[in-house]
């Protein structure tokens, strides 16, 4: 083989070595489609795999009455409602009868908040001792009646023949059942010519009405 021609193979075949060294580095940085492409940067915002925050849990439901007994809820119409002192009442007596000086006993709620008239009302004559004998059984709590603003309840007063056994009074005082300790101011009323009997004056439990609080 001559000089020049086998100058030309060598020639040849070192081109052809440096296309196949630098075809596919080429290829790579000029961007081709064939290559594999870069993964995309990630956003910076917040991390999706954090643990969202739980919300607050809502506070626990109120206890019956005020010290979380069974008194009553704030649901109950009569959660917040006392009985009644004199400090919450007007109080009037009125001649029911007079051959057996019987008197109607009412007392209206002045107040601006409903309260509750318990029991028997405690009615003592003037300036003589003792008091009135309660009459019937009183209702219970659960069943006394819920005076309203400006609303009324009524008791009897039941008076006796004058039998020269007693003495007579021109005024009674009143007081509420509290079931308390609470002190109280007695509410006075007159009362021309009352006779009081030493076993016959007695009292009925607070009444709706003024019928059924003298037919007892």
């Amino acid at each position: 083989m001559s000089t020049v021609r086998r100058a030309a193979v060598v020639l040849a075949a070192v081109s052809a070595l440096a296309l196949t060294a630098c075809g596919p580095a080429d290829d790579h940085a000029g961007g081709g489609t064939d290559g594999p492409t870069a993964s995309p940067a990630k956003p910076s915002g917040p991390s999706t795999s954090a643990t969202p925050s739980k919300p607050a849990k809502p506070a626990a439901s109120p206890g019956k009455g005020s010290s979380g007994g069974s008194g009553g809820s704030s649901s109950d119409p009569d959660y917040d409602v006392f009985p009644c002192s004199t400090y919450d009442v007007k109080f009037t007596a009125t001649l029911a009868e007079p051959t057996t000086s019987s008197y109607l006993l009412k007392v209206t709620n002045k107040g601006t908040k409903a309260c509750t008239a318990l029991g028997h009302p405690s009615v003592t004559f003037g300036a003589l001792d003792g008091q009135a004998a309660k009459r019937g059984a009183a209702p219970s709590i659960e069943h006394a009646i819920r005076l309203e603003p400006g609303k009324s309840a009524y008791a009897g007063l039941m008076g006796g023949l004058k039998d020269g056994k007693g003495k007579t009074v021109n005024t009674i005082a009143m007081t509420m059942d509290t079931e308390s300790d609470l002190a109280q101011t007695p509410l006075k009323a007159p009362t021309p010519d009352l006779y009081v009997s030493p076993d016959k004056n007695s009292v009925t439990t607070w009444m709706n009405n003024a019928e059924d609080a003298l037919s007892l």
